[in-house]
């Protein structure tokens, strides 16, 4: 299977390719090549940093052909901030827009006795019927690195709580997306990247 994995030179590439070959996929990257992503039977848009970084998608072109793919039914995973740029955008950096897939904008934490960022594992409260997080047993830790969050919503798929509760995943028809690293969450990521390598993208409306 083939995932088309973007570079928009601020996401963790590595462990998310060693995962994905880990599991049998064939993963191609690309930072600007727009027929690869036309052609794409998946996307995984891996992500650490800064949100503004996120303006290279708009730069290259590689936003539209993913709102194009997106609309094919192509399943589309978002990691970390990969998962943010689902959002409208992100009060990181208010200028720069998400894909706004998803109505709310991601805030940071509030300063409280809590560090910020979040680093660390948390466990995951899952919610009933989510495909990419099928599975996963109740209360199952995950890997996260993030000052930024989005909100709980319809459309969280797991909910963790630090400082206050955040949605961990987000899920609806073929767009997936998740704050934490499944890459770095042993074998737990695993099967949550598992899953979502079995999204039928005929189905994923």
């Amino acid at each position: 299977m083939r995932v088309t994995v973007i570079d928009y030179k601020a996401g963790n590439l590595t462990s998310v390719l060693k995962a994905l070959r880990h599991l049998g996929a064939e993963p191609i990257v690309t930072d600007s090549d727009l027929a690869l992503v036309t052609a794409a039977e998946r996307i995984v848009l891996p992500g650490v940093g800064h949100f503004q970084a996120t303006e290279r998608l708009d730069r290259t072109g590689l936003t539209g052909a993913i709102r194009a793919a997106v609309a094919r039914s192509v399943p589309f995973l978002g990691i970390c901030v990969g998962m943010q740029w689902l959002f409208a955008g992100s009060t990181e950096a208010p200028q720069q827009p998400g894909l706004a897939a998803f109505p709310e904008s991601c805030t940071r934490f509030p300063e409280r006795h809590e560090k910020v960022p979040h680093v660390g594992w948390n466990s995951l409260d899952v919610r009933p019927a989510s495909r990419l997080l099928a599975g996963v047993a109740p209360g199952a830790f995950v890997y996260f690195t993030h000052s930024y969050k989005a909100s709980v919503t319809a459309d969280t798929a797991a909910v963790t709580t630090y400082i206050e509760p955040f949605a961990a995943a987000v899920e609806r028809a073929n767009l997936f997306g998740v704050q934490f690293h499944p890459e770095k969450s042993g074998d737990t990521g695993l099967k949550i990247l598992r899953n979502f390598l079995a999204v039928p993208a005929e189905a994923a409306c």
